[in-house]
């Protein structure tokens, strides 16, 4: 195993990526995970909705417009996470995961701090997301880097929605 420490945050263009790059493995699992999560458990990836079989099929595609973040040790894809393109001056992070024997080492704080900056970069005022209310532990990482709840801006049950300046 690449040594845990040494783990770069390499961002790509939606329409750069390429088939092998880990990121449909990445996507496949934080999508089963959470439909386990929410009572929704299915055996594979092709048992997913639409939509998230999309993503993980051919992310190419769905993060077209989008930059994706891969946490990388050595070859290997750990962690990623999506930042569409400011609109209306924000930009929304999204599918946020991390390799479960990757956590706890600081992988998805720097990939939260590498979307912050590629937003402001970008031009966004301010950055969003949706998290899931029983995912503590994510809302407690994302306010200890700024951000706070706000008012939903989506009507499914449990989702808290969260804002930060950038």
């Amino acid at each position: 195993m690449t040594d845990r420490h040494e783990v770069v945050i390499a961002g790509r263009p939606g329409r750069a990526l390429r088939a092998g790059d880990g990121l449909a493995g990445l996507l496949a699992a934080y999508h089963l995970r959470t439909e386990a999560e929410k009572g929704a458990a299915v055996a594979g990836a092709d048992g997913l909705p639409d939509r998230y079989r999309m993503e993980i099929a051919d992310p190419r595609t769905a993060f077209a417009g989008d930059m994706v973040l891969l946490a990388l040790s050595g070859d290997t894809a750990v962690g990623c996470l999506v930042v569409t393109a400011p609109a209306g001056g924000r930009s929304e992070v999204k599918r946020l995961w991390t390799a479960p024997e990757f956590r706890g080492t600081g992988i998805a704080s720097r990939l939260v701090g590498a979307a912050l900056a590629h937003a402001g970069e970008s031009g966004a005022d301010v950055v969003r997301l949706s998290v899931w209310d029983w995912r503590t532990g994510a809302i407690a990482l994302y306010e200890r880097l700024g951000f706070t709840v706000t008012e939903s801006w989506d009507e499914r049950d449990r989702l808290v929605c969260m804002e930060r300046a950038v």
